[in-house]
């Protein structure tokens, strides 16, 4: 009998113990291990020194904010998740998270059986092999098996989520989707979370990809990949 691996380390960085004690409840519940930081700085140090699988991070934290470990560890080429936990329903706040490289983001008050959800769609997309044979639309080649994307040639670095965004349009070409149904066949969830996230997303890969983008805007519509 085979027994199925650990699902990994998840590093909470959250100030407030009572928020921090129930993350952690719910994780270990579910199989996850966690190490807690309470500070930005403890937190930054702390992703990168024990690599864990993903990091859910609080945005306002004492000495370091959420939003700058996230953007230092993008910067260092660091791709791990990254779910923000956020006091304000905001969306400038969720915008500039989004845009720093964030994975997703849950608003407070929140339930832990949302977070561990959208932890969990998080790291089902990035993990395991895919069978799937690269694809390429125009100067734009995608290799699912290895998650590894280019532009004329040359590696692009995305977030896991936005590489599944460009993945999921990539394997219709032409085929225009909805910020809705890109919502569900992404993110996992409905639209009620918003669409305004799509947006958010596209826009980071079009400059990613820059000239040799494939995303196409079908107004009043949603977005499609061609060449």
């Amino acid at each position: 009998m085979t027994t199925a691996a650990p699902p990994g380390l998840v590093l909470v960085v959250e100030d407030e113990p009572a928020i921090a004690d129930l993350v952690r409840l719910y994780l270990t519940r579910d199989g996850f291990g966690v190490h807690l930081e309470r500070d930005g700085e403890a937190g930054l140090a702390a992703a990168r020194r024990l690599r864990p699988v993903a990091c859910v991070l609080d945005i306002a934290l004492p000495g370091l904010a959420g939003t700058e470990i996230c953007r230092r560890l993008r910067a260092a080429g660091d791709w791990t998740p990254v779910i923000f936990l956020t006091a304000r329903d905001d969306e400038v706040d969720r915008v500039v998270g989004l845009e720093l490289g964030a994975d997703d983001y849950v608003t407070k008050p929140f339930s832990p059986r949302e977070l561990l959800a959208r932890l969990r769609a998080v790291l089902r997309r990035t993990s395991g092999v895919s069978a799937e044979q690269p694809r390429t639309l125009g100067a734009v080649t995608l290799d699912p098996a290895r998650r590894t994307v280019t532009a004329a040639g040359t590696p692009v670095q995305l977030t896991s989520t936005e590489f599944d965004l460009l993945a999921h349009l990539m394997a219709r070409p032409g085929r225009v989707f909805t910020r809705e149904e890109l919502l569900a066949g992404v993110w996992g969830y409905a639209a009620h979370a918003g669409t305004r996230t799509v947006d958010v997303h596209v826009a980071q890969v079009r400059a990613k990809l820059g000239p040799d983008s494939v995303i196409r805007t079908h107004r009043g519509v949603g977005y499609a990949a061609d060449a």
